[in-house]
C-alpha cells in the first residue's frame, strides 16, 4: 500500500462516517406541522413553557414555586378540563406531603421535607379505571435559574399531551396520571411524597419520567425497567423519533455521573417500572441563568411531544399494563440505529448471540493457528506476539496521552477545549494516533524486519479480532447489556475478512481489497462514531461542573484514547501493509506539537460569553455567618465571610485578575472539630471539592430577617448506655443538619428516614431539609449509645440555614462581589448561617 493515499483514505473514511453521524443527529428533530385540535401542538406547548419560565426561578418554598407556578398549572388544567370530551373524566388534586427517606446518592444522606407541593391530574375513562400509567415532570428549578429545560419544557409538553388526549373522542382503557411535582431539585422529595403517600399511587403500573441534562435537542431514553422488556417494546412501537441506548443506561447507573432522577424513587420506593428520558444537548448551560425558553427549539418540543404522547397512549390502551408484574423477566438490550428505529431484544437472547459470535471467532482463529501447512507452534507464537504488541501499543498510548493531560492540568491550562472541542481532538486525538502508529512502526522496522507484509497484516487483524472476542466473552459474562457493541466488532470484521480473503491473495487487487475491507467495516465504525458523538455530547459539559477533585483533561483524554483505540482496532494491520508511515507520523506529530504549544500559551480560553452559545464558568458564593458553641452553650468562635466554590478544576485562577480580592491568600481552613469542616454545605458534595480550592473572603456579619431557631426539647436516658436528644428547628425553606458522634459514641437510631442513620462519605451524618409554605417547626430526635466517660460531650450537631430567595437572599457585599465577576461566569449566590452545638 502506498502511504500517499493509504492514510488519507482512512481519514476520509472516518470523516465520511462523522458526516453521516452528524446528519443522522440533525434529522432526528422533526419539523413541526400545523396542528389540529387532536394533534400535539409544539406552538401551544411553547406558550405554556413561556408562561412558566416568565414566573422566574421557582425554588421550593418560594411564592414563585408554591403559589404562582401552582396557580398557573391549575388554571391551565381547568381550561383543558372545560374543553375535554365526554369520553374522559379529569380529576385534579393538590398534594402537600411531609416525609423523610434516606438515599445512597452523593455518598449517602437523609432527606426530610414538609408541606411541599404536587399538582396531580388523572385522566381516565368516564367509568373509571383500575390501573394507571404515570407521567412525571417537575416545575421547580434550582436557585437563580429560570429552569426552562430542567424541567419546565417537560411540564409544558405534559400539559399539551393532557390537552390533546382530553379532546379525543376515543376512550382510554387505563388512566393516565400526570404528576407536576414541585420539589425534584431538592433531591427527589416530591416524587417520594407522591409515590409513598398519595392514594392514586397504588394504581400505577408503569411510569415515564421527563428530565433534562441539557437544554433542548433530542430526548434520550437512558434508563428503563428494571427488568420489564415490554416497556422498551412499547417505546419501540410507539415512539415516532426514537433515541435510546442501553449503553447510556449502564453508564448512568454506574454512578460516574453525579446526578439522579425521580426514576430512582419510583423504582426503589414504589417498586414501579418505567422509562427515563432526558434532553442532553448543550449541557453547558444546564442549571444556569441561560436555561431560557428561547433556547429550546420548537422542533425539539414537537419531537418530544410526539414521542411521549405516542408511548403514553400506547401504554394506556395496552393489556400488559394491568398485568405488568407478570412481564417482569430479565433485562433488555436496546439501541437506536441512527435515530431511524430501535433494536431491542431480551438480554438472555443477547447473551446467546454474544457467545455464539465469540465461539465462531475463536474457532476461526484456532483453525488458522492449527492449519496443517505450517507449524502450529510457530503460528501460535507469532499470533501471541502480535496480540501482546497490540495490547502494549494500547497501554503505551494511554499512558502517553494521560501524561500530556496531567501536564496540561498542572500548568494551569485545564479545560482549554471546553469552548473549542476540536482542540481536544487535535491535542489528544493526534497524540493517541501518532503513538499507536509509532509503536507499530518500530515493531515493523526492528522486530518484524524483512517479514512478509501480507502475513503481518493478516496476523494483526487476527490479534484485534482475538482481543474483541475475549472482551465480548468477558463483558457478556459480567452481565452488561452493552456487550452488543463487542458483537458488532467481532461479527462484521470477521464476515468482511472471510468475504475478501480471496481478493487479498490476488496480485494487483490492493485498491479493491481496501474498498471492500472498509465497506465490510462500515456498520461497526458508523455505529461507534454515532455512539461516541452521543457520549461526548453528554460528558463534555459535565466536566465543567464535576468539582475540583477530578482532572477533566485526564477524563476527556482517556475517553479520546479509548475511542481512538477502538476505531484503530482493524486499521493497525494497515501499518504493516503500507510502505512507510513517515509522512503520517510527521503530520500527526506536527499537529500535536503546534496544538500543545498553543494550549500552553493560553490561546484557547476555556469559557465563553457568546450570547448565542454561552459556555460559562460556574461559581457558587455563600455569604456565611458562623457561630461555634461549646458544651455550655457559649460562643467560642464566630466569623463571617463569602464562601466561594469554583465548580471545575480551574478553581478561581481565571477570576482573580478580574476580582483581585479573591486570591490564594483567602483559602478556606478546615475546622477539624466540626462536621463537614464547619462549612455550610447545601448537599454532601464535599468529596468533590478540595478545601485548597475553596475560598473564604471576610465580610460583615449577616442578620437574616427570618433567622434560624434551634432548641433542645428533651434529653432522655433510654437505657444503661443510650441517650435520646429531641430537638425543634425552625427557619428558612432550606436547611442542612450535620451530626458527628464523638469518639466512643455511636448514633444508633433517629426519627428520620427509616430509623437507621446513613453516614455520608467521611463518617459524618447529613440531613437535607426543605419545606413549602406554612410548615410547622421541624421536630426530630437522635439516639446515641455513649461511653461511661463523656466529659467532652457525646455529639456535635450543626445546622445551616440557606436563603435562596426573598429579601434575605443577597447581602450588599454579596451583590457587590458578584457584579465584579466577568460575563463568562455564572455566579449563583445566596446567604446562609452555620451554628455548631455540642451536647
Amino acid at each position: 500500500l502506498p502511504e500517499t493515499w493509504g492514510a488519507p483514505l482512512v481519514l476520509l473514511y472516518l470523516l465520511l462516517l462523522r458526516a453521516l453521524v452528524q446528519v443522522s443527529h440533525r434529522q432526528l428533530l422533526s419539523q413541526p406541522s400545523a396542528a389540529g385540535p387532536r394533534d400535539f401542538s409544539a406552538l401551544r406547548a411553547r406558550g405554556y413553557l413561556d408562561n412558566i419560565t416568565a414566573i422566574g426561578p421557582r425554588t421550593v418554598g418560594s411564592p414563585e414555586n408554591e403559589v404562582l407556578a401552582v396557580n398557573y398549572l391549575l388554571e391551565q388544567i381547568r381550561a383543558i378540563e372545560r374543553e375535554s370530551t365526554d369520553a374522559h373524566k379529569i380529576s385534579v388534586d393538590v398534594q402537600r406531603p411531609t416525609g423523610s427517606f434516606s438515599i445512597d446518592f452523593l455518598g449517602g444522606f437523609t432527606s426530610y421535607y414538609a408541606n411541599i407541593t404536587n399538582v396531580v391530574v388523572k385522566l381516565e375513562p368516564r367509568n373509571g379505571a383500575e390501573h394507571a400509567v404515570l407521567s412525571n415532570c417537575h416545575f421547580d428549578s434550582v436557585p437563580n435559574t429560570p429552569g426552562a429545560s430542567d424541567d419546565a419544557v417537560s411540564c409544558a409538553v405534559m400539559l399539551e399531551i393532557l390537552n390533546t388526549l382530553s379532546r379525543s373522542s376515543e376512550p382510554l382503557q387505563h388512566a393516565i396520571i400526570f404528576l407536576f411535582n414541585g420539589a425534584e431539585e431538592n433531591i427527589l422529595q416530591a416524587s417520594h411524597g407522591f409515590i409513598t403517600q398519595h392514594e392514586w399511587a397504588k394504581s400505577i403500573r408503569a411510569f415515564i419520567n421527563l428530565e433534562a441534562a441539557g437544554v433542548g435537542g433530542k430526548e434520550l431514553v437512558f434508563q428503563t425497567g428494571p427488568e420489564n422488556p415490554w416497556l422498551v417494546q412499547a417505546y419501540v412501537v410507539a415512539a415516532k423519533h426514537p433515541f435510546a441506548s442501553v449503553v447510556a443506561q449502564e453508564i448512568f447507573q454506574s454512578g460516574i455521573i453525579p446526578a439522579d432522577t425521580d426514576f430512582r424513587i419510583y423504582r426503589d420506593f414504589g417498586n414501579v417500572p418505567g422509562i427515563d428520558l432526558a434532553f442532553i444537548e448543550n449541557g453547558y448551560i444546564y442549571h444556569t441563568e441561560y436555561d431560557t425558553s428561547d433556547r429550546i427549539s420548537t422542533d425539539s418540543i414537537q419531537r418530544a411531544g410526539e414521542n411521549i404522547l405516542g408511548v403514553l397512549k400506547y401504554l394506556a390502551t395496552s393489556e400488559k399494563l394491568a398485568k405488568s408484574f407478570e412481564y417482569r423477566h430479565g433485562n433488555v438490550v436496546f439501541f437506536d440505529v441512527l435515530g431511524f428505529f430501535v433494536l431491542a431484544y431480551p438480554a438472555r437472547v443477547g447473551t446467546i448471540m454474544n457467545y455464539i459470535a465469540a465461539a465462531i471467532a475463536f474457532l476461526y482463529l484456532s483453525k488458522k493457528i492449527l492449519q496443517p501447512k505450517t507449524s502450529a507452534s510457530h503460528n501460535l507464537k507469532k499470533f501471541l506476539t502480535a496480540f501482546g504488541l497490540t495490547l502494549v501499543g494500547w497501554v503505551c498510548t494511554l499512558v502517553t496521552v494521560l501524561l500530556v493531560a496531567v501536564f496540561v492540568s498542572v500548568i494551569g491550562q485545564s479545560l482549554s477545549w471546553y469552548t473549542h472541542f476540536y482542540v481536544s481532538v487535535f491535542l489528544y486525538g493526534t497524540a493517541a494516533a501518532a503513538k499507536l502508529i509509532f509503536v507499530h512502526t518500530l515493531a515493523k522496522k526492528f522486530f518484524y524486519k524483512n517479514m512478509n507484509e501480507q502475513y503481518l497484516g493478516d496476523t494483526f487483524f487476527d490479534a484485534s479480532l482475538m482481543i474483541w472476542s475475549v472482551a465480548l466473552a468477558v463483558i457478556t459474562h459480567v452481565g452488561l447489556c452493552s456487550a452488543f457493541i463487542c458483537t458488532l466488532w467481532v461479527a462484521f470484521p470477521l464476515l468482511a475478512k472471510l468475504m475478501i480473503q480471496r481478493e487479498f491473495n490476488q496480485k494487483g487487487a490492493t485498491m479493491k481489497f481496501v474498498m471492500m475491507y472498509m465497506l465490510g467495516m462500515f456498520i461497526p465504525y458508523l455505529y461507534m462514531m454515532y455512539l461516541s458523538w452521543t457520549v461526548f455530547e453528554m460528558f463534555t459539559p459535565i466536566m465543567g461542573r464535576s468539582g475540583s477533585e477530578i482532572l477533566p483533561d485526564v477524563v476527556l483524554a482517556g475517553f479520546i484514547v479509548v475511542i481512538t483505540v477502538i476505531l484503530s482496532s482493524y486499521f493497525i494491520n494497515f501499518i504493516y501493509l503500507v510502505k512507510s508511515t513517515k509522512t503520517t507520523l510527521i503530520t500527526l506529530t506536527t499537529v500535536f506539537v503546534v496544538t500543545l504549544i498553543l494550549v500552553c500559551s493560553g490561546v484557547f480560553f476555556p469559557y465563553s460569553s457568546d450570547a448565542a452559545n454561552p459556555k460559562p464558568k460556574r461559581v457558587f458564593l455563600q455569604h456565611t455567618s458562623r457561630r461555634f458553641h461549646d458544651l455550655d452553650g457559649n460562643v467560642v468562635k464566630s466569623d463571617s465571610g463569602i464562601w466561594i466554590n469554583g465548580f471545575d478544576y480551574n478553581g478561581i485562577s481565571h477570576i482573580t485578575p478580574h476580582v483581585p480580592e479573591i486570591n490564594d491568600t483567602i483559602r478556606t481552613p478546615c475546622e477539624e472539630q466540626a462536621p463537614f469542616c464547619g462549612l455550610p454545605w447545601i448537599l454532601p458534595v464535599h468529596f468533590m471539592f478540595r478545601l485548597v480550592k475553596n475560598w473564604y473572603l471576610p465580610a460583615p456579619e449577616i442578620f437574616p430577617r427570618s433567622p434560624i431557631h434551634f432548641r433542645v426539647l428533651s434529653k432522655e436516658l433510654m437505657s444503661w448506655n443510650s441517650v435520646r436528644l429531641s430537638f425543634e428547628v425552625s427557619g428558612p425553606s432550606h436547611m442542612s443538619l450535620y451530626v458527628r458522634p464523638h469518639e466512643g459514641s455511636v448514633l444508633s437510631t433517629w426519627s428520620l428516614g427509616d430509623g437507621m442513620p446513613v453516614a455520608s462519605l467521611g463518617g459524618d451524618y447529613f440531613v437535607f431539609y426543605s419545606r413549602g409554605l406554612q410548615a410547622t417547626p421541624w421536630h426530630f430526635w437522635v439516639e446515641l449509645m455513649v461511653p461511661e466517660n463523656h466529659s467532652d460531650g457525646i455529639v456535635s450537631l450543626a445546622v445551616a440555614a440557606h436563603y435562596f430567595f426573598g429579601e434575605d437572599q443577597r447581602s450588599p457585599q454579596l451583590s457587590a462581589i458578584q457584579e465584579k465577576f466577568p460575563n463568562w461566569t455564572f455566579s449563583s449566590g445566596w446567604s446562609c448561617t452555620y451554628d455548631l452545638f455540642v451536647f
